[in-house]
C-alpha cells in the first residue's frame, strides 16, 4: 500500500475507529511503541502471581524461571507474529480472522476471546481492587474494585492513543518500583541458596513453560489490535520484535520476582499465596513506600485491564457487525460497551475472590488448551496460505471471497481442541497420556503442532487467497 496521504498524528481526542480499517492518513506511530505497551502491561502483579504458581506447584525455583523463560520466548514469538499483521492490514485481529474461519464462523471463537478478556478483567481486578484498598482504605474491597473499574471504562473508551500512553507511564513506574521490589528482595534473603539448580523434575518445569507460554498466547486474539495505527509500510520484523521484546522482558520480569517470592517463605509460597498485595507492601517496607508500590500495582493492572475492556469491545462488536454488516460506531457506543463489560468483570471479580490462585491456573491452561489451535490456524494462513494477502472488502461481506462459514478450517479447530484433551494435567480432568510423562503437560505443543499439520494441506485445497492485497474503495494499492 502506498501512503499517498498525509498522516495525521494528532488525530481526535476520542478514537473514531473501531472494527473498520485504518486509513494511511490516520496511521502513526513507531515499533517502539509496541515495546512500551507490551513490557508495561506485562510489569504487573498478576504477572508475579504467575510466575509464583510455578514454585508454589512443585517446581524448584531455578528451574521454575528457567521453564517460564522458554514459555515466555515460544508463546512471545507466536503473540508478536499477530502483531506483525496490525499494520498491513489496518485491522483489529479477530476480524481478519474472518479470512480463516468465515464472516460468520469466526464469531465462534470470538465468544470463547470474550470469556477470555472477562476472565482477566474480572481477576486482574481482584489483586488491583485490594492495591485501591490500600491506597484509600475504605474497610470494603468492593470500593477498590469499583473505582479501578472506573478508572478503566475511562481509558479503554478514550480509545487507542490513551491506552498507548498509559502502556508508557506504566512502563516507567514499572521499571522503577519493580527494580526497588528486587533490591529489597536480594537485600533481605539469600538469593543464591534459593537458585540452586538441584531437584529438576520434568513435570513441573514442563508446567513452568506452559504456564508462561499461555501468559503470551492468551494476547494473540487481540495484540493487532495495537499495531493497527501503524504506517503500513512499518516494516514486519520491526513491529514483530518491539512486541516480543517487550512483552517477552516485561513478562520475565515479573514472573522471576513472583517465582522468588513464592520460594523465602516456608511452606513454599505459603505467605505470599495468602495475601499478594500485603506481601508486596511489607517487603517494599510498609508505610509510604507500600503506598507507592500499589500504586505502581494499580498502574499495571490498569493497562492490561485497559486491554481488555478495549480487546473485549472490539470482539463484541466484531460479533455484531457479522450480522449486521454495520462498519463504523460512535464512541459513546464503545462507552455503553465497555461499561457493560467492566461492569460484569467487577460483579465476577466480587464472586470469585476466594480461591483465586487454584482458579486462575486452570483457567490460564484452559485457554491455552483453546487458543493455541486459534493461533495456528491463523498464522499458518496468514504467513503461508495468503502469504499476507487479504481482500479486506471481503472480511465483511458473508457473500464475498470468504464467504459465511468455512468448514474446513472450523473442523480443524475443533480438531485442535480435542486432541489435546488426552495431553492435559488440569485439577478438573487430568488426560490418560499425562500419567505415561509423569504428569507434565504437553497439550499446548500437541495443539500447536497437529492443528498447523492438518490445516496447511486442507487450507492449500480449500482457501483461495487472492493474488494482491485488496483494499476498500478509494484506498491506493
Amino acid at each position: 500500500m502506498s501512503r499517498i496521504e498525509t498522516v495525521n498524528t494528532t488525530g481526535p481526542a476520542v478514537e473514531r475507529r473501531s472494527i473498520d480499517f485504518v486509513p494511511a492518513s490516520e496511521r502513526h506511530g513507531k515499533p517502539f511503541g509496541q515495546f512500551t505497551l507490551w513490557f508495561g502491561a506485562n510489569m504487573q502483579i498478576t504477572a508475579i502471581v504467575t510466575g509464583s504458581l510455578s514454585v508454589i506447584f512443585g517446581a524448584n525455583a531455578f528451574w521454575g524461571i528457567i521453564g517460564l523463560l522458554i514459555g515466555n520466548v515460544l508463546g512471545g514469538a507466536v503473540m508478536a507474529l499477530h502483531a506483525a499483521q496490525g499494520p498491513k492490514l489496518g485491522l483489529p485481529q479477530m476480524i481478519s480472522s474472518r479470512a480463516q474461519f468465515g464472516v460468520y464462523g469466526a464469531v465462534l471463537p470470538l465468544v470463547l476471546v470474550v470469556v477470555m478478556y472477562l476472565g482477566f478483567a474480572a481477576t486482574g481486578a481482584v489483586l488491583a481492587g485490594q492495591a485501591v484498598d490500600q491506597i484509600i482504605p475504605t474497610g470494603n474491597p468492593i470500593v477498590g474494585l469499583v473505582v479501578f473499574g472506573a478508572l478503566t471504562v475511562l481509558v479503554a473508551t478514550l480509545g487507542y492513543k490513551y491506552i498507548h500512553a498509559l502502556g508508557r507511564i506504566s512502563t516507567t513506574v514499572g521499571i522503577i518500583g519493580f527494580t526497588y521490589l528486587g533490591i529489597r528482595l536480594f537485600m533481605a534473603n539469600d538469593i543464591g541458596a534459593i537458585l540452586s539448580p538441584e531437584g529438576f523434575a520434568i513435570p513441573t518445569f514442563l508446567l513452568s513453560i506452559s504456564l508462561s507460554a499461555g501468559w503470551q498466547l492468551t494476547y494473540g486474539p487481540y495484540v493487532a489490535d495495537y499495531s493497527r495505527y501503524l504506517p503500513a509500510d512499518t516494516p514486519a520484523h520491526r513491529t514483530f520484535l518491539g512486541c516480543f521484546s517487550g512483552s517477552v522482558l516485561g513478562a520475565q520480569w515479573s514472573m522471576i520476582l513472583g517465582a522468588l517470592f513464592a520460594s523465602i517463605v516456608m511452606p513454599p509460597g505459603q505467605d505470599f499465596l495468602d495475601q499478594q498485595i500485603g506481601f508486596v507492601g511489607n517487603l517494599a517496607g510498609g508505610g509510604a513506600i507500600a503506598v507507592l508500590m500499589y500504586v505502581v500495582i494499580v498502574v499495571g493492572k490498569l493497562t492490561v485491564n485497559t486491554l481488555n475492556a478495549y480487546g473485549g469491545y472490539m470482539t463484541i462488536l466484531t460479533s455484531v457487525s457479522a450480522f449486521t454488516r454495520q462498519l463504523r460506531f460512535a464512541p459513546w457506543v464503545r462507552f455503553a460497551y465497555v461499561i457493560g463489560f467492566i461492569t460484569i468483570s467487577i460483579l465476577i471479580a466480587i464472586l470469585a475472590t476466594e480461591e483465586f490462585i487454584s482458579n486462575f491456573k486452570n483457567f490460564v491452561l484452559m485457554l491455552l488448551m483453546v487458543f493455541i489451535p486459534w493461533s495456528s490456524i491463523n498464522l499458518v494462513d496468514y504467513y503461508l496460505i495468503s502469504k499476507e494477502k487479504v481482500d479486506i472488502p471481503a472480511l465483511y461481506d458473508p457473500k464475498g471471497r470468504y464467504g459465511k462459514w468455512n468448514v474446513p478450517a472450523l473442523i480443524t479447530y475443533v480438531v485442535g481442541v480435542l486432541v489435546q484433551i488426552p495431553f492435559l494435567a488440569q485439577t478438573m480432568y487430568t488426560g490418560p497420556m499425562t500419567a505415561l510423562l509423569g504428569g507434565a503437560d504437553i497439550s499446548w505443543i500437541v495443539g500447536l503442532v497437529v492443528t498447523a499439520a492438518v490445516y496447511y494441506p486442507v487450507a492449500r485445497k480449500f482457501q483461495h487467497p487472492p493474488k494482491e492485497m485488496v483494499y476498500p474503495p478509494g484506498v491506493a494499492g
